[in-house]
Order: structure tokens, then C-alpha cells, then sequence
């Protein structure tokens, strides 16, 4: 089976890593044929894996904030197989799960804090309700560790995610570009309150008050879901007659807006996305024009690291950000996975069986 997707982003991970070269795709990464477990492993370790110092097995609390679309789904997922096969003799870890519910979320990082947990990692729901409660774990001792969003705020010991401003604003820059800079376009946003949406908004509107001609002509929530951004792009396609194109922060939203377009029989329009396989898959089968931005879940396995080196007193860059990686239509048929589930995430490490288990067709 076709190795090329999973290990091109996982190979060109480790030479970020390894030469701190940023940039990837695929004429710039190449691996030998193999097993994707076997794939894994080996990526993993030429990324110097970090090696727990504390003699016992570090007390890690994780906070499994989300489960209700395939990208968070994932993320927990590849933790869980770093922490379960990677990292099984370095680990003891207790989860809890937040359920996207700030006062959850509070609840359950008490509850880490009064275990006496070594290292918290929790993804925030709110950018500023779970302050107190770091606080209050940071003055316990326990180092706090934010993945793949942020707080406003200082009360964390790391932070591993992608630069979201530049997220939001690539995508909107290549949607000028394909529109000429003159079109009415519609937003979907994710979830309100999170920093990542917050983030990647403010990154397009930068793009967008430089080309007076593009016009919001609505935007809404659709909280990175397939289901309700159907729902929401068929709303908006019954409402407006012009529609040139979506900026879209990703997630499952974008394949459902290219569906709703179908469904309606409106021509195909271009569209921002995320690196969902189900997305490049609808580009590629489409000809449409697209671009993937991609959040990968392999920042789980980073948070890992960065637990055991905090633990460790080694250095740790408090604010780790990592670039973001862009795959344009031409590149989309070079990445896309037409085996798997539409549900799969593009920048993972996991090996594929366990995708398939994880995301049935």
C-alpha cells in the first residue's frame, strides 16, 4: 500500500527537527520502502527521542479537551499510541476528558492537580476561563504544557502548536490570488472562544483590508465540522446568488462546503481548507482549485517530548511554534490518500493500520 503521504510529512518533521530547515514537499523528502509501523518508528527515532531522567515514571495528566470532530479525534489518538508505544516506560498518564466544556475542562484539571501529576498537558477551550487553574497547578509544581492552542495569559510552561496567524492569512492570500483580488466570499469560522480561531480570523482580515474589492459577505461558525458546515453553506448558498469564494479555517468544514455546492448544483468556487483527506480527496476528484494548510496531530508526540525534557531541566522553548505546511492543487494528487477514510489527518505519524481502525470507511 502507498506509503507517500504519511511519510513525507513525518520524514520532512524530522529534518526540521534534526537541520532546522523549515519547508517540505515532494521533491524534497524520499523514503526507502517499507512497513508504515515500521516507518514510524524509525522517523520517530531520528528525531532524538527523549529519554525520562526522573528514575520512576513520569505522572503525566492529559486533558482530552475534544472529541467531537475527526481532527481532535486524531490528535488524542496519536498521544495515546506515542504514550502507549513510544513512550510506555517513560509514562504513567491519566486522562481526562473535557468534552469542549470550559467548566469541565476546570474540573478536570483540579482533579490532575490534586493527583500531584508531574506535567499537565490540556488543550485550552477558552482563552482565558482555565487561567486560575494553571496557576494554581504551576504554584503546585507541576509544569503545564498548552497543545495546539493558547491562552492569553503567561500561565504555562510550554506551548507546541503552529503559527495560526499565518495559518488564517496563506489561505487568504492564495484566495485573493485565485480571485484576482475582486469577489464576494463567505467565512467559516470554527469554534468561538478558542484561541485557534481567534488566531487564524486575525491572520486572513490582515490579508483582506489590503484588497479593498474582497468582500466578506458573510461569516459564520461552524465549528471545524462536516456536518455543520453543510448546514451552514447550504444556508448561505440559498441566501446569496454570488458566491466567488470560502475562506475556511479548516477542520471537516471545507469538504462540507464543497458538498453543499454540489448539492445545490452551484459551480465549484475556489476554497481554503485544511490538510483533511477528504478534502484533498474532493479537490483532486473534482479539479478544483484548492489549498490544504496543515495543523499537524504529530504535535501530541512533541508535547511528549517536551514533558520529559521540562522534567528533565532541559531547555524548552516556552512559545515551540512550528510553520506551517501548505499543499496547492497541483501538489494535492502527490499527497492524497484515496484508501483511507476522509476523516484521516494528513500530518500524522500514526501508522496506518491504526488510522483504519480509528477512521473505518
Amino acid at each position: 500500500m502507498k506509503q507517500k503521504l504519511f511519510k513525507l510529512f513525518a520524514l520532512s518533521i524530522s529534518m526540521i527537527i534534526i537541520l532546522s530547515l523549515y519547508g517540505c514537499g515532494p521533491s524534497q523528502t524520499q523514503t526507502p520502502s517499507k512497513t508504515k509501523t515500521e516507518s514510524s518508528k524509525t522517523e520517530t527515532n531520528n528525531t532524538s527521542k527523549a529519554k525520562n531522567n526522573l528514575g520512576r515514571k513520569l505522572k503525566v495528566g492529559y486533558d482530552i479537551y475534544f472529541l467531537g470532530n475527526s481532527w481532535s479525534v486524531q490528535l488524542y489518538q496519536e498521544f495515546k499510541w506515542n504514550a502507549e508505544n513510544l513512550y510506555a516506560d517513560e509514562l504513567d498518564v491519566t486522562y481526562v476528558q473535557s468534552d469542549n466544556d470550559v467548566s469541565k475542562q476546570i474540573a478536570n484539571l483540579e482533579d490532575l492537580i490534586a493527583k500531584q501529576v508531574d506535567v499537565i498537558i490540556t488543550t485550552p477551550c477558552d482563552t482565558t476561563a482555565i487561567n486560575a487553574t494553571l496557576q494554581e497547578a504551576k504554584d503546585a509544581g507541576i509544569k503545564v504544557i498548552l497543545l495546539c492552542a493558547t491562552i492569553d495569559g503567561d500561565e504555562y510552561d510550554n506551548l507546541v502548536t503552529v503559527d495560526e496567524k499565518d495559518f488564517g492569512a496563506t489561505g487568504a492570500k492564495w484566495l485573493c490570488e485565485q480571485l484576482n483580488g475582486k469577489g464576494k466570499i463567505v467565512v467559516l469560522n470554527g469554534i468561538s472562544g478558542f484561541s485557534t480561531n481567534a488566531l487564524r480570523w486575525e491572520g486572513a482580515e490582515s490579508v483582506f483590508k489590503n484588497y479593498p474589492e474582497m468582500e466578506v459577505i458573510a461569516a459564520e461558525d461552524a465549528d471545524w465540522d462536516y456536518a455543520k458546515a453543510k448546514t451552514v453553506m447550504s444556508d448561505l448558498l440559498a441566501t446569496y446568488p454570488e458566491i466567488d469564494g470560502v475562506w475556511s479555517q479548516g477542520g471537516a468544514m471545507t469538504l462540507g462546503a464543497i458538498d453543499s455546492f454540489m448539492a445545490a448544483n452551484r459551480n465549484l468556487v475556489p476554497m481554503t481548507g485544511e490538510d483533511n483527506n477528504g478534502y484533498l480527496k474532493a479537490c483532486v476528484n473534482n479539479k478544483m482549485d484548492g489549498i490544504a494548510v496543515s495543523k499537524p496531530t504529530w504535535l501530541a508526540r512533541v508535547a511528549i517530548e517536551n514533558a520529559i525534557k521540562l522534567m528533565n531541566k532541559e531547555s524548552v522553548k516556552k512559545d515551540d511554534i512550528y510553520p506551517v505546511m501548505t499543499i496547492r492543487t497541483e501538489e494535492m494528487p502527490k499527497y492524497v490518500h484515496m484508501e483511507l477514510s476522509d476523516d484521516v489527518w494528513c500530518g500524522t505519524e500514526l501508522p496506518e493500520e491504526v488510522l483504519k481502525s480509528v477512521f473505518s470507511n
